[in-house]
């Protein structure tokens, strides 16, 4: 039900989501809906919270595979990539597309989007510091900086997705990005 929620609010954006909207994607009435969620910011964050929840454990689950580190990088590249474009229309991520939008006047919504962030960056710097301590890459940068870089990797990812980007363009960008991540990058001539 969150989920069907949360493609609402992905498409129309928190303010432009109406109850209607969101009470026939949840399978409620407005009255239920209120009663299980609260007001439309209450709900929003629970939408958040969720999706926080089911991102950095797919992080987790793709960076815990048995392969090497770039492998692992370029699925979930992959995985974000077809997320980010999924029809019925590219949309991006919600919090890069909606939650930065209303933070200024909503700052719990802020709040959920950063946190949002830090569980993901949480995730990748704990598959960073697995491979340090495997030997697959150097102890610097270290994992917190290389996380902080996948963030950033994403929510560009995301930013072009909402802009029309194709999968494949998207695709090319992110794997393009996993020698820089890695620190193996070609030195410049």
């Amino acid at each position: 039900m969150l989920e069907r929620v949360r493609r609402v609010f992905l498409e129309k954006g928190f303010s432009a989501a109406s109850l209607d909207d969101l009470a026939k994607a949840a399978g409620l009435n407005r009255p239920s809906l209120y009663a299980a969620f609260g007001n439309k910011e209450d709900l929003y964050l629970k939408v958040i919270a969720d999706y926080g929840r089911q991102t950095a454990a797919a992080i987790d689950r793709i960076m815990a595979a048995d392969q090497p580190l770039d492998q692992r990088l370029t699925k979930l590249f992959r995985v974000t990539v077809a997320a980010y474009t999924a029809p019925p229309r590219p949309q991006g991520c919600m919090i890069v597309g909606t939650a930065s939008v209303e933070a200024p006047t909503h700052p719990a919504i802020g709040q959920a989007g950063a946190a949002f962030f830090a569980g993901n960056e949480a995730a990748l710097e704990r598959a960073f510091a697995r491979a340090v301590g495997a030997g697959e890459i150097a102890a610097d940068p270290p994992p917190a900086v290389r996380a902080r870089l996948c963030g950033a990797f994403f929510d560009t990812l995301a930013v072009r997705a909402r802009l029309g980007a194709t999968s494949e363009e998207l695709t090319a960008f992110a794997l393009s990005v996993i020698p820089l991540v890695l620190g193996s990058a070609p030195a410049p001539a």
